[in-house]
This record gives structure tokens, C-alpha cells and sequence, in this order.
């Protein structure tokens, strides 16, 4: 039979809580389900519990004993974050992972025990392994290894903090045999019927014959008769890993303004890179979802220019967009979603000069566009037309590093345009043949930033002339003119042959 380890994480709602709120373990603190006074506590902190203070109390009862004791609703925002973070820190052990319930997660443990035959006790370090990478995921855990589900999960809850108790092969059934009936959970009619017979205990029901029992009980006895033994056969049910990842919790007080809020939601994007960092992967959309008072619901999506790790970089991204769109009421709950995606690869080259680090180079880009704004960031693309100044703003991938530095090559001859946006608009002279010979800048036109293109026309060279658009509202005809003027260099010009209008568009350097 396969061996499984069971993950379990005592008091899980209030372990959830602390999760979300570490400064609250120091404190005298419990969970609690319902409303006001009559609220049931459903967990304690241990200071509260030496204080007396016991699971099912009102939260009442519970200041009676504890005048200070600090209250917390359950959150179920929080608790669904923290499952989440206990199989994704079980997957990192073993690939076939099923949540029994709420912080209680079972694995099969074969293939990574025999990664560790070196070892003289495999199991044992494994089950250490487990304990340490539950609480790198913010959870005290307790691992209980043995071969049927039950004993696995009856052993986590007994076993002590950091050692896992292990259950050898063949002795489940004597590790169940003091339980109570109950823990089977067996059907109503079964656990009627043996009442009735008087058993009451797992081991009593494992000490019956296996065909009298399947001869009374049916299929249902069979089952329950052998996993009283330690004989389960079922097996796991691996989940499907989700789409996205989400972090969030229900907040005591509805916040007004924006700097508590980021006060919260800094910790809770930790708490989100941290995972997605355990998992290799980045963020490429944020999603934010705010639940307002009294029922309203806020939801935003903020696209990134590469998968990101950075903590800091998302808060200011969430920062610029509530600034920019605030929610318009008071803020009672909040939720991070992260679209997960592989963060580019580096590589570095031998010979070559080094890539840029992809998370540090997605971290500049997410803020430098979060200044910009949308539509304003990107790498400038040419785009299929006649028009030299045309082009388009495409998502910023830089390309990998040459494997090699190479050799520039030589070129004699050949000139550079340094074309000017927008042309500048000028004045020009031509003659009989429509041969420019003397141009000068409109008024107004010459600045620091644009260079006064005057003077007589030595040599003129064209036109050459461009049409598009020609079947629209709004077509493109110019005549382009390559012209040499007195001391000034060489320029090139055009001419709208709609308009009439002169323009300079580029200098040859």
C-alpha cells in the first residue's frame, strides 16, 4: 500500500487569521462565528486559553474571563487563501495532493521517500520537510505519516510541533483501535446497527469477522470494516491547481482612506508573491475586488507589462489606480487576484554582454507605465504604409543578448536621417517648374527644440512622390524634395499637394 502523509493545521481559523494578522499571536485573541455577544468562539490564541477561555463559549462568557480579549469574525477570505497555501506547500513534496477539509491535506509520499533512501530515516525527514515548508507558507502544521487515510490523519493530530508522528506499515489498526466509532463516520443505519451489537469502538468493529459483517452489512460494512482494519484503498483525488491566485480578508472596520488600506493590502501582496514565488511564476494581471458598504462591490484589473514577483511594485500600481478611480464608499473587504505566468528567462552568456535581470526589468516597466498611463508605453513598431513616419505602440519584449559580441561593420558612404516629429512647417520659394530655391520657417515655428532650416537651395533632387489612402475620406498625397542649402547641410522636405503646404521632415547627418 501507498504511503501518506497528512497535513494538519490545529485551530485552522484562527491559524488563517494569524496568517493574515501575526501581531495578534502575542495577544489574548479569539475567532468567533456570529453576532455580537451571542457570538460562539471557534478558536483561541494560547493566552487566551490559559485564561480559560474554550471553544463553543459566547464571546460573552468569554470577556467575562477576559475583559480585554480581542475578537475577530471569521474571515472566510482569509481561510480560503490559507487552504490554498497548505496545497501548494504540500505540492512541493508531492504532485498528488487532496484536501480532506480546511487545513487537513493528504499526500502520497512513495516517489519523494525513495528521493531520500539515502537517508537512515527518509519518512521522518520528509515529515520535517513538510512541517518546514507549512510554516515558510505562514502555517503552524503537523504531519502524521502511515498507510491508510485515517491513521495518517489521526497521527497529524497527535504529533507534537516539528516532529511528525509516524504510524509503521501494518500497525493502523491498533493506532485506531481506542477511537471512538464516530471518527469512521459511518451512515445512520450502520451506526445504529452497531450500537445496537454494542461496539463502540474501532477496534472492536475491526476484531468482528470480515464476511459476517459484509453478510449484514452490505458494501457499506465491507468499507467500514476495512478501514477499521487500516485498509483503505481509495485513492487520492488530486485537485486541479486554480487559474489564479487570490489573497484578501474582511476588514474590522470599513476604512474611509487610502493609507490604512495600503497598509493592509502591502501584507496581503507579500503573502501573494511569496506564493507565487514557491510556485516559480509571476503576476501578469492584478486583480482588485473591494467590497463596499453597505453591498457594494468594486472590481478592477490592472494589466502588467511582464510577470512580476515585486510586492512593491503591484502596492504603487494599486495605489495609482484607486487614486485615479477611487471606490466612492467606505471600504469593508478587500481581495488580490494574481493571473500567474512564467516570469521571463535569463540567460547568461559566456562571451556576450548580459541580460538584463527579467524581474528587476518587469518591475521598472509596471511602474514606469503606472506613471504614463495607458496607451502611452511601449516600443514604437513600423506598421505596413508609404508614410516614413508612421508607426505603432506594441508590448515592450526586449530580445535575448547576442550569444556573441559582434564586430561593427564598416560603411562608407551612407548618411542617417534624423527626422524631425512633427515636421516643421516652413516657407519656400520655387521656381516656373515648382523646384524649391529658397526656403525659410514659418513664423513661430523655429524653437530650442527645432532647428531653423533657412537659406538658399543649392542643389534640389526630386520630387518623389507618395500616395495612400487614395479610396478614403482623408487621402495622403506629398511630393518629397532632397535639398542642399547654403551652409546649412542637406534636408529633406515634402509637400502637401493637397494643402499647398511645405514641411521640413528630416536633416541627413
Amino acid at each position: 500500500m501507498s504511503r501518506l502523509a497528512a497535513l494538519f493545521v490545529p485551530l485552522f481559523p484562527l491559524a488563517a487569521r494569524l496568517r493574515a494578522e501575526p501581531e495578534l499571536g502575542r495577544e489574548a485573541a479569539a475567532v468567533v462565528e456570529g453576532e455580537g455577544p451571542a457570538a460562539r468562539v471557534v478558536a483561541a490564541t494560547r493566552a487566551a486559553r490559559h485564561a480559560g477561555v474554550r471553544r463553543g463559549a459566547t464571546l460573552a462568557q468569554a470577556r467575562l474571563l477576559l475583559p480585554k480579549l480581542a475578537a475577530r469574525g471569521r474571515d472566510r477570505e482569509c481561510e480560503r487563501a490559507a487552504a490554498e497555501a497548505l496545497l501548494e506547500a504540500a505540492e512541493q513534496i508531492s504532485p498528488r495532493v487532496e484536501e480532506v477539509a480546511p487545513g487537513t491535506v493528504l499526500l502520497e509520499i512513495d516517489d519523494a521517500a525513495r528521493r531520500l533512501r539515502a537517508s537512515a530515516d527518509p519518512e521522518r525527514e520528509l515529515g520535517r520537510a513538510l512541517v518546514r515548508v507549512a510554516v515558510r507558507a505562514g502555517l503552524p502544521a503537523r504531519v502524521g505519516i502511515a498507510s491508510s487515510r485515517l491513521a495518517a490523519e489521526v497521527a497529524a493530530q497527535g504529533a507534537g510541533d516539528g516532529e511528525p508522528a509516524i504510524v509503521p506499515s501494518g500497525g493502523e489498526a491498533e493506532s485506531l483501535a481506542l477511537l471512538p466509532l464516530a471518527r469512521l463516520a459511518p451512515e445512520v443505519a450502520l451506526a445504529t446497527t452497531l450500537e445496537r451489537w454494542g461496539v463502540t469502538t474501532i477496534g472492536e468493529l475491526a476484531r468482528l469477522p470480515p464476511d459476517e459483517i459484509a453478510s449484514r452489512l452490505g458494501e457499506a460494512g465491507r468499507r467500514l470494516h476495512a478501514v477499521a482494519r487500516g485498509l483503505d484503498p481509495r485513492p487520492l483525488a488530486p485537485r486541479e491547481p486554480p487559474r489564479e491566485l487570490r489573497e484578501g480578508m474582511e476588514l474590522e472596520w470599513p476604512l474611509t482612506t487610502l493609507e490604512p488600506f495600503l497598509f493592509l493590502a502591502r501584507a496581503a501582496l507579500d503573502r501573494l508573491c511569496r506564493r507565487l514565488d514557491g510556485e516559480g511564476l509571476g503576476c501578469a494581471a492584478l486583480g482588485i475586488a473591494l467590497t463596499l458598504e453597505p453591498d457594494g462591490v468594486d472590481e478592477r484589473s490592472l494589466a502588467l507589462p511582464a510577470p512580476t514577483r515585486e510586492a512593491k511594485t503591484l502596492l504603487r500600481l494599486a495605489q495609482l489606480d484607486l487614486e485615479a478611480r477611487p471606490p466612492g464608499a467606505a471600504v469593508r473587504g478587500f481581495a488580490f487576484t494574481a493571473v500567474p505566468d512564467r516570469p521571463r528567462a535569463a540567460q547568461l552568456a559566456l562571451f556576450g554582454p548580459p541580460q538584463l535581470s527579467p524581474d528587476r526589468l518587469a518591475t521598472t516597466l509596471a511602474r514606469l507605465f503606472a506613471l504614463l498611463g495607458p496607451d502611452r508605453s511601449g516600443s514604437p513598431a513600423a506598421v505596413d504604409g508609404h508614410r516614413p513616419e508612421r508607426c505603432a505602440l506594441v508590448p515592450f519584449a526586449p530580445p535575448p543578448p547576442p550569444r556573441f559580441a559582434a564586430e561593427p561593420r564598416r560603411r562608407r558612404g551612407l548618411l542617417a536621417v534624423r527626422t524631425l516629429r512633427p515636421p516643421v512647417e516652413l516657407e519656400v520659394v520655387v521656381d516656373g517648374g515648382g523646384r524649391p530655391r529658397a526656403v525659410a520657417p514659418v513664423v513661430g515655428e523655429a524653437s530650442a527644440r527645432r532647428p531653423e532650416v533657412r537659406g538658399e537651395v543649392a542643389v534640389a533632387a526630386g520630387p518623389w512622390r507618395l500616395e495612400e489612402g487614395w479610396w478614403s475620406a482623408a487621402p495622403v498625397a506629398r511630393e518629397y524634395w532632397d535639398v542642399e542649402l547654403a551652409a546649412r547641410g542637406l534636408w529633406r522636405l515634402f509637400r502637401d499637394t493637397a494643402s499647398g503646404r511645405w514641411f521640413a521632415d528630416g536633416a541627413y547627418d
